[in-house]
């Protein structure tokens, strides 16, 4: 696939998704099935608007099926299932219409919340749709009125799956079959979104009205060693603090812990929702800002700017003896502005560092904590 994006000042190739492999070899194998005829390529249009011409392999036929495959093409994207090969397998059977299962390697969904009921092939609904719109075209073509049965597998994908989200997410035995619009960006922050969405949206259909966040594995290492709870409660948010807690409004959580190395979270206090460096750092600065209402001399002020960590920031801090003092106004501030994108819905946070472990937490930290350590 030859199309191109420009981020970051580099020009990243696009790739195309699970559910677009699964789309073209279902159409292919229904093409050879119904035609009896060869194809070494099949072209389609993806929810995008981009049309594509994919190259099929490992061409099976039987009596009354026909088996081939299409390679995932990730582009740009370093995805784990780059070079793995979606098959479909396209039967004849007696009744009207298109059924579509998952084979080897496609996980099955065992907990409620996600795209697909549990029990159900984790073929999403567009890979579904793309598949059942491009077998209708090929049977109109064919003048082919009767039903087809549709099986997509991987055969690597159990081995896959351990790479990914899916064994958290509760989906078993391989990857799933996934895409909305037929292409994959490279390193999108959009797909990153969608899968902290899927989790939450997860969470919320388990009944709870509470989620513990955490941008990682610092936060998740801290929750499990000094907090004592289960990090496999915790929701991993990565950067995406305020999208994060966008959904969890938009699913009609009650409330939320953000759980977060100060690194990440002092960002916070600046209303800087996304915290991922390329949108800026002024850690420093809002240390500063503080220290220097707290009473923080101007010379003390210019080597707390030219600190490189928090945690050396943290020392200098502690030795000027102001460090307690900025992490009150800090939390504060942290707790107004979450208060503000929160609305409704009840958000605090607790602050750590590596160095010098619990530094602060919001008012309404500790009540909320209390709910997981509950179970809840």
């Amino acid at each position: 696939m030859e199309e191109y994006i420009i981020q970051g000042g580099k020009r990243l190739r696009l790739g195309y998704t699970t559910g677009t492999c699964a789309a073209a070899a279902a159409k292919a194998a229904a093409w050879m099935l119904l035609t009896g005829k060869e194809r070494q390529t099949i072209t389609l249009t993806v929810p995008k608007g981009i049309s594509l011409e994919l190259a099929i392999c490992d061409i099976h036929r039987g009596e009354d099926y026909v088996s081939c495959a299409v390679e995932k093409d990730s582009g740009d994207d370093p995805d784990v299932t780059r070079g793995t090969l979606i098959y479909a397998r396209v039967a004849l059977c007696p009744h009207e219409g298109i059924t579509i299962d998952g084979g080897t390697g496609v996980g099955r969904v065992t907990r409620r919340g996600l795209d697909q009921p549990v029990g159900a092939a984790a073929i999403n609904s567009v890979p579904r749709e793309m598949i059942r719109k491009n077998l209708e075209e090929v049977c109109c073509l064919a003048d082919y009125s009767g039903g087809l049965s549709v099986v997509i597998s991987a055969p690597d994908g159990e081995r896959l799956a351990q790479k990914t989200f899916n064994p958290r997410l509760g989906i078993m035995g391989g990857i799933s079959i996934l895409g909305t619009s037929g292409i994959v960006e490279p390193m999108s922050e959009r797909a990153l979104v969608d899968t902290i969405r899927v989790e939450l949206a997860q969470r919320r259909a388990e009944g709870k009205d509470y989620v513990l966040l955490t941008p990682g594995n610092y936060g998740s290492d801290y929750i499990r060693q000094d907090l004592g709870i289960d990090p496999a409660l915790a929701v991993q948010i990565s950067n995406y603090i305020g999208d994060a807690l966008d959904i969890c409004k938009e699913l009609g959580f009650r409330g939320a812990l953000l759980i977060g190395h100060i690194g990440k979270l002092v960002k916070l206090a600046g209303s800087m929702f996304n915290t991922h460096s390329q949108y800026g750092d002024c850690r420093m600065e809002i240390l500063a800002s503080h220290a220097g209402a707290a009473g923080l001399s101007a010379e003390k002020i210019e080597e707390l700017l030219s600190c490189v960590a928090c945690d050396d920031a943290l020392r200098l801090l502690k030795e000027a003896g102001v460090c307690e003092a900025v992490l009150s106004r800090l939390t504060r501030k942290i707790a107004e502005n979450l208060s503000r994108r929160g609305g409704e819905l009840a958000v605090g946070a607790v602050l750590f560092s590596k160095e010098y472990g619990h530094l602060g937490e919001t008012d309404n930290a500790r009540s909320l904590l209390e709910r997981f350590k509950g179970g809840e």
